[in-house]
């Protein structure tokens, strides 16, 4: 394992690929590798990019990976599939899609599966991000599948959230109206060459409108190639981060690379902001938090299965239910039970 840590470390992209999978697969000595990544992590920024399907983010991905490249930043990017509910491996597979970033190392893609998570993004996803912040990335894009309210957790992942949404799309806007709205740190209003994109900027900046407390508004959005924001909307933007973030809106043709850099820009103000308001580091606190609850999720449940199994396993106990014998609520008192006393007796000790 020492011996992976010191390849990963001093970049070996091979290394890097097969501490992934070993991550992602709970390979034995995972926890070990994850712990030792710690101490190096910490430089990368953290980049999460959602929408509904078809609204283009592989693409913009793609564009703004190679935007990163060209100022001489290496990248890292996973992108979570969907999860086969049969082998919990990811359904698409290894995507190759990065069109212009094909070849080059220091662009490392990597499609994982969501295993199930209720929010899309798994603690294995949250452990390879470090692994890529431990090799040297500065840059780590994790792309989420379009699904919705299960994206919320893509928040405890990343330092800087993007929501992208397409001109002329209902189902966009009743998932921006489900929750999306409040994880979004940037909003890319993608295809803007098409009908409607006008539209859609102005129904977020209304959405925005109500969701702030003291009715404030929005940075208007720009069309990608066109004129720039005037100086008082970027001025306004900026009185009003004071207070808090709002969210600008970019308008963007990804698949001409059209407001890439504004795009980029957007999300370099947005770090500015955390930085100097000390929202990074209370973020990173939360994360950690957060990891913290989730492994002893992990592992209380896989205890758990464990005292099943020694009780006679989960048919025994339902036979049990089914005959008049004892209840749900019996069964987990006693399976608990003894765990229960030898964590009091530790505690206690």
């Amino acid at each position: 394992m020492s011996g992976l840590l010191d390849r990963l470390l001093d970049g070996d992209h091979r290394a890097l690929a097969r501490a992934i999978t070993k991550i992602e697969n709970r390979m034995p000595g995972h926890r070990e590798l994850v712990s030792s990544l710690y101490d190096h992590t910490g430089n990368a920024e953290v980049i999460g990019i959602t929408g509904s399907p078809g609204a283009g983010k592989s693409t913009l991905v793609d564009k703004v990976a190679e935007h990163y490249r060209s100022q001489g930043l290496t990248v890292g990017v996973i992108a979570i599939d969907p999860s086969s509910p049969f082998t919990g491996g990811a359904v698409l597979g290894d995507r190759i899609r990065m069109a212009s970033n094909v070849g080059d190392m220091d662009v490392f893609f990597r499609s994982m599966s969501a295993r199930g998570s209720l929010g899309g993004v798994s603690i294995a996803t949250a452990d390879a991000v470090k692994a890529l912040d431990a090799f040297g990335k500065d840059r780590i894009i994790v792309e989420t599948v379009g699904a919705g309210q299960n994206e919320i957790d893509i928040v405890k992942t990343a330092d800087t959230v993007t929501v992208l949404v397409q001109p002329g799309s209902g189902d966009d806007v009743q998932m921006l109206k489900a929750g999306i709205l409040e994880i979004a740190d940037v909003f890319v209003v993608n295809k803007a060459d098409l009908d409607g994109a006008d539209r859609t900027v102005q129904e977020l900046n209304e959405m925005l409108q109500l969701r702030d407390d003291d009715g404030g508004r929005s940075s208007t959005g720009h069309h990608a190639g066109h004129h720039a924001e005037s100086a008082e909307a970027v001025a306004l933007q900026r009185t009003e981060a004071e207070n808090g973030w709002m969210p600008p809106i970019v308008e963007a043709v990804a698949t001409r690379g059209e407001g890439v850099e504004e795009y980029v820009d957007a999300l370099d103000d947005h770090r500015a902001h955390l930085e100097a308001t000390g929202e990074l580091e209370a973020k990173a606190r939360a994360r950690y938090a957060e990891e913290i609850r989730t492994l002893l999720r992990e592992d209380t449940a896989e205890l758990l299965t464990e005292e099943i199994a020694a009780h006679g396993g989960i048919e025994e106990l339902v036979a049990g239910v089914t005959a008049g014998e004892t209840d749900p609520y019996e069964i987990a008192d006693s399976v608990l039970a003894p765990i229960a006393d030898c964590a009091r007796q530790q505690r206690d000790s």
